[in-house]
């Protein structure tokens, strides 16, 4: 019997690795399992000296479809509510993204991240896509990763807390998403989103701009559902597959050095995540005490990031939830518009 060659064994290493840890991370209910659990295997698979390696164009093909993903996740109906109450809404945003960077700048300044890698890392939100972003812009996409997963992570749970404290325990699994990878699928409609992701990969590949594929799908993606020329298409085992290639490819990336680097900062990146939390409840309270919002509404409004966490928490409970998705769908926006704005500015006042 022959055994399988080295770069197939890895490949069987990496999936037996994966899909249980996404098991468990959907089990627990972890935000971007997905992602998460490829990204974990990889490192795994990285420490261990099993080398392996994400082609370009299957990580372009990926960030395709996030571009995609994104598009349909953004509804036009945010837009007028936003339009409704401008004000409000740019002053909050603007706050959130200013006091993120001004973490993000301190960290850069304390050195606890090289270069403008702990201003990606501290956007407050759009985590899968300030990852796609930050490599094209000269970050450590592997610490970007880190740091933008880690928050994640702990602004869900914030936000569960808070809410289950606000609301009572009656019903603790109510604000529970299932996910099914297989379901029905409207054929015309995913042919429509796949010809829409390859023109965006297509056109990436000759305008070769930073991100190019998830922006200019994005982009493609966003005309033709707001038009009303297609409704994308994108069947959970597409996302799975493009998530899971984002993850090995951050993962397999990283090295023991690296992750020793990540253990060590791990302390400071908590505390300025928690610092974000912090000031994100002060905006709260301003929206409660000046705007009338109620104080639940206003804290999922303003909770830095995890947008489709906070979506489905305030879909299972008592709160405005057309207000708790314009702050989110808006911040998103602005920050995947000023990320690297921000980040280059704040890398040449630096010197980095």
């Amino acid at each position: 019997m022959t055994l399988p060659s080295p770069l197939l064994r890895n490949w069987l290493r990496l999936l037996a690795i994966s899909i249980p840890l996404v098991a468990l991370m959907e089990l627990i209910h972890l935000p971007a399992a997905l992602l998460l659990g490829p990204m974990f295997a990889g490192i795994i698979l990285a420490i261990t000296n099993h080398p392996l390696t994400i082609s370009k164009k299957c990580f372009s093909v990926a960030q395709a479809v996030v571009g995609a993903m994104i598009a349909h996740a953004i509804p036009p109906s945010v837009f007028g509510r936003i339009a409704a109450d401008w004000p409000l809404f740019i002053s909050c945003i603007v706050a959130v993204i200013f006091a993120s960077a001004i973490l993000g700048w301190i960290m850069a300044k304390l050195q606890v991240f090289p270069g403008s890698t702990a201003i990606w890392g501290s956007s407050p939100g759009a985590a899968a896509a300030m990852t796609i972003m930050a490599e094209s812009f000269g970050a450590d996409v592997r610490l970007v990763a880190f740091m933008q997963y880690l928050r994640v992570m702990i602004v869900a749970l914030v936000a569960v807390l808070v809410t289950r404290m606000w609301m009572g325990t009656d019903n603790p699994d109510h604000a529970v998403a299932t996910f099914t990878l297989f379901g029905p699928l409207r054929g015309l409609a995913f042919a429509g989103t796949l010809l829409v992701i390859a023109t965006g990969y297509l056109i990436a590949r000759k305008v070769k701009i930073p991100s190019g594929p998830m922006l200019i799908t994005l982009v493609l993606g966003t005309i033709v559902e707001d038009t009303g020329l297609l409704r994308l298409e994108l069947p959970p085992w597409l996302l799975a597959l493009s998530y899971a290639i984002i993850g090995w490819s951050i993962g397999l990336r990283f090295t023991r050095e690296i992750v020793g680097y990540a253990a060590r900062a791990l302390p400071r990146v908590l505390m300025s995540v928690l610092t974000l939390v912090a000031v994100c409840c002060g905006f709260a309270f301003l929206l409660v005490h000046f705007a009338g919002i109620d104080p639940l509404t206003a804290y999922l409004a303003t909770s830095p990031g995890g947008a489709d966490t906070v979506a489905i928490i305030a879909s299972s409970s008592h709160v405005d939830i057309s207000f708790v998705m314009a702050m989110q769908t808006g911040r998103f926006i602005l920050v995947l518009i000023t990320g690297p704005a921000i980040s280059r500015f704040v890398a040449k006042r630096l010197g980095t």
